[in-house]
């Protein structure tokens, strides 16, 4: 077996970098033009369920017929779709997988809703990526003790 020299090497990413990567790769199947969001919950780094943005099953995708827009505590919102968090949640539920301690990894920081059923659900932390303007959901998953984490996070490596 011949070995590589160590400058040649890939470097393997993280547990959080991977399902990172996978909350992003997940979001390409957003069928939402405004934002593209995706998420994966996580157990013992071991995949439980995804989500993406998206219409209901059987609804035509804003994609194809447009956002349906309103003005919901201030700010313009989709009513057509639900969020990628609520999607990976339901997927669990559908097919009765528990999420009770596990993790979740989202492209965006969760808005209100979703981190109120994040915490109903049982989930223990939450890293995300981007940004979301909605700074009570992080006030509510603080009061509540749930685990916010702004990815990239400066943490070391874990294996």
């Amino acid at each position: 077996m011949v070995k590589e020299p160590t400058n040649l090497r890939k470097v393997r990413p993280s547990w959080d970098e991977y399902f990172m990567r996978i909350a992003h790769e997940v979001a390409t199947r957003s069928t939402c033009p405004r934002l593209a969001v995706g998420a994966v919950i996580v157990r013992d780094k071991r995949i439980l369920t995804t989500g993406y943005n998206g219409s209901p099953s059987g609804l035509p995708h804003c994609e194809d017929v447009g956002c349906l827009i309103r003005i919901v505590d201030g700010r313009e919102s989709c009513q057509r779709t639900l969020h990628a968090e609520q999607n990976a949640i339901i997927q669990a539920a559908y097919h009765g997988v528990s999420v009770t301690g596990s993790s979740l990894y989202s492209t965006h920081q969760p808005c209100l809703m979703c981190a109120k059923m994040i915490m109903n659900a049982g989930i223990s932390e939450v890293h995300y990526a981007g940004g979301y303007p909605d700074p009570l959901a992080m006030e509510l998953a603080a009061e509540a003790g749930l685990k916010m984490v702004r990815f990239p996070d400066s943490g070391t490596r874990d294996s």
